[in-house]
């Protein structure tokens, strides 16, 4: 189960680059470098690591991460992650990382290649000239000048690809069901359905992992569509098979970097960190009840299984507004709470409607009562039923059908909220 402690073993079970295990032992991990193992021998070694890099040889099944008592991440030297389990990794709170752009430029380079050795056919070519021939009218080929090349699959490899491939004049269109088409159009791919691209084509490459969603993608009716130059379109190469063909030492060595390239993104906005502040407000939610193991790679899954429904929205705000709002309710519970984190401290904006221009710190011990806002005896009235607390802070709200929450913190609970409820309308008492 993955805690957050130190890595102090991690396994490597495939042929790595030497940078790898060397920049590992410099940070102070130990290193167990065994590859080729099999089965069973993964098994019983996985069991004491903290750790666990793999390339594509190695198969991380829920078994294997069933075993490992320690595990707390699964890094692939790579860009797919085809290979783990990772739903299983999910529901025991494993991290599971990759390297994506540690092979991308080599990927993409050689499907350029590939495109221009197609273009002027040179493998026939060369295999001509080796029996002596010199058929040059017969290898002529054809220009990339304005000729249409589909890329299926627009992501790192894909949009390097489509840049180089522009530079000598070629169109490039394709389709990604991820990729919005305003992205695509920012690195001058046009985006089509999958069915238009076919018969558009001078050129195909496909770079997409090997998903059942993606299995037969490439399939007869879709090479079946003539080009409109009625060339029959090549096509490249598929990226799971280049990805493991051309791994590179820096796939290697930029698992081990993974966690620290995080720094850079703090300032990312927070539609982008929505994948980050949805588990992390799970944890909260869970941190109470029995589910004690609860953190930012399995919140969301043990949240669901608890029955709580968790949804984000995005909404444009001024710069210095609130720019993360949490809402919370329950099915039986007839308030709804709105709220935020300033710094480190949660803080209440809302409840119920009613609005608080300054802010609730939700710290310590709290009294909420709701009332009209005209009664200016009230509030000596609640001071008097303190007995020995102390008032530490006021907060009251706008005015929500002639009613108001007022909210008190105070340094020590109330023993009896029957004699206060006689005066408001209700009554809360909470301790955090």
């Amino acid at each position: 189960m993955a805690s957050g402690a130190a890595l102090r073993k991690v396994l490597l079970s495939d042929s790595l680059d030497p940078s790898c295990p060397r920049l590992l032992r410099e940070a102070g991990v130990g290193v167990a470098e065994k590859a080729g193992l099999s089965p069973q021998e993964l098994l019983a070694e996985i069991r004491d690591c903290d750790g666990l890099i793999v390339r594509s040889a190695t198969k991380v099944t829920a078994e294997v991460i069933n075993a490992a008592e320690k595990l707390q991440v699964i890094g692939r030297a790579g860009t797919g992650v085809d290979n783990v389990d990772v739903d299983a990794a999910t529901r025991k709170g494993i991290l599971v990382m990759n390297t994506p752009t540690g092979n991308s430029l080599s990927a993409a380079e050689l499907t350029c290649g590939m495109v221009l050795s197609l273009a002027r056919q040179i493998p026939q070519a060369a295999a001509s000239m080796k029996e002596g021939k010199w058929d040059r009218k017969k290898f002529m080929g054809m220009e990339l000048q304005g000729k249409t090349l589909g890329i299926l699959g627009l992501g790192r490899i894909g949009r390097e690809v489509a840049v180089r491939m522009q530079s000598f004049g070629m169109k490039t269109i394709g389709y990604d069901p991820i990729i919005t088409p305003e992205e695509s159009a920012a690195f001058g791919v046009e985006q089509l359905p999958l069915e238009q691209v076919w018969p558009l084509c001078d050129f195909i490459t496909v770079h997409t992992p090997l998903l059942p969603s993606t299995t037969g993608a490439t399939h007869e009716q879709g090479l079946g569509k003539p080009p409109q130059c009625h060339l029959l379109p090549p096509l490249g190469c598929q990226h799971q098979r280049s990805s493991e063909s051309l791994w590179q030492g820096d796939c290697s060595a930029n698992s081990g970097l993974g966690p620290g390239q995080g720094t850079g993104w703090r300032r990312a906005t927070l539609q982008k960190a929505g994948s980050y502040l949805s588990p992390a407000v799970a944890i909260g939610l869970l941190k109470e009840t029995v589910q004690k193991d609860a953190n930012l790679v399995n919140g969301l899954l043990l949240a669901q299984e608890s029955g709580l429904k968790i949804t984000t929205t995005h909404s444009g705000r001024a710069l210095g507004s609130d720019e993360a709002l949490l809402q919370l309710s329950a099915q039986e519970s007839p308030y709804v709470l709105v709220g935020s984190v300033e710094g480190s401290t949660p803080v209440l904006h809302e409840l119920s409607g009613a609005v608080f221009k300054q802010h609730v710190p939700l710290s310590g011990t709290l009294l909420f009562y709701r009332a009209k806002p005209s009664d200016a005896s009230l509030l000596p009235t609640v001071l008097g039923l303190l007995g020995k607390a102390e008032l530490l802070s006021y907060h009251h709200s706008g005015t929500v059908a002639g009613q108001a929450w007022n909210v008190l913190s105070v340094s020590s609970a109330l023993q009896n909220l029957q004699e206060l409820k006689r005066h408001v309308t209700e009554a809360v008492q909470v301790a955090l």
